[in-house]
């Protein structure tokens, strides 16, 4: 089976490459990579100079399709197992307990008839008054499950079709009931929304899972053609959320980088999520953005201008 190839220019090898896996929403780890042309300045950085050119290569066999799977059933394992509660071993000893002392027995003053009469009746008065009115206590109602409408079904041989029919089967092997709804934009690339998932499994931890399962649906559409296809995952509105986090980030580091004066570093995100920071800055005048690292820890630096 034939991989598909991409190729990409830039001033330098690092960014050509950075530069493709951003475009093509991939890591490192995805694609295979070939240096066609190595950058040159030229005289004086003005005559001669030409780009570098690199030639990635998808990594979508079917052995890839299977460690994509084991990958998102590691995940998932990983997450039940941190929501599990530790169950804490009491290692305190036990105090032991001293002999009671005794104390001196203080004789009560003997009651007169009538007034004993007086605190019976009382006594028989509220054990009535107490089986008259008794205290009902609020019932909870269990919380009605979410009603999962199926989406359209796509037709299987479309590129939307495939993904919802594998994003379908995927799912109920993962044990989730989710709506599957696909939909393509005008240059073909395919979205997806899956509906149910209102515990998180299919998102994972920073979205890993839902990254996982992104790749790995991508690798099925496009195996065996000729044109790639970029398709995007999303459920619960998570991307979305996840945006308005990140431009939110972005911004209070940037900043930081102008009250300190120093350059600011980011954790290492993925190709998709680094885009969204550099845009989110790209116009801000006091500070600029680039990628450092290799992948998976390639990160963000904001630095002033």
């Amino acid at each position: 089976m034939s991989k598909k190839s991409f190729e990409f220019s830039a001033k330098t090898i690092e960014e050509a490459i950075s530069m493709g896996l951003e475009e093509l929403g991939v890591a490192i780890s995805d694609v295979t990579v070939d240096i066609l042309q190595e950058g040159s300045k030229g005289l004086f950085g003005l005559f001669g100079s030409r780009l570098a050119k690199v030639k990635l290569t998808l990594n979508n066999d079917e052995e890839d399709v299977e460690l994509a799977k084991e990958l998102v059933s590691q995940m998932m394992r990983d997450d039940q197992e941190e929501d599990k509660p530790v169950e804490k071993k009491s290692v305190e000893k036990k105090a032991e307990k001293k002999p009671a002392e005794k104390k001196p027995v203080e004789k009560k003053a003997e009651k007169k008839p009538a007034e004993k009469k007086a605190e019976e009746k009382k006594t028989a008065e509220k054990k009535t008054a107490e089986k008259k009115t008794p205290e009902k206590k609020a019932e909870k109602k269990p919380a009605e499950p979410k009603v999962i409408v199926p989406a359209e079904q796509a037709d299987r041989t479309t590129a939307a079709g495939k993904a919802q029919e594998f994003l379908q089967e995927l799912t109920k092997l993962m044990g989730v009931n989710v709506s599957v709804a696909v939909t393509t934009d005008e240059e073909g690339n395919v979205k997806v929304n899956m509906e149910g998932d209102t515990l998180g499994i299919l998102i994972g931890r920073r979205g890993e899972t839902l990254d996982a399962l992104q790749y790995l649906t991508s690798l099925q559409v496009n195996k065996g053609q000729n044109d790639y296809t970029r398709v995007t995952l999303d459920t619960e509105n998570y991307r979305a959320k996840r945006e308005e986090a990140l431009v939110r980030l972005a911004n209070r580091m940037a900043n930081r980088a102008q009250k300190t004066g120093r350059k600011v570093a980011m954790e290492p995100m993925n190709p998709y999520e680094r885009r969204i920071l550099h845009s989110a800055l790209q116009n801000n005048p006091n500070v600029s953005t680039h990628s450092e690292g290799e992948e998976p820890n390639r990160h963000v630096v904001i630095t002033l201008k």
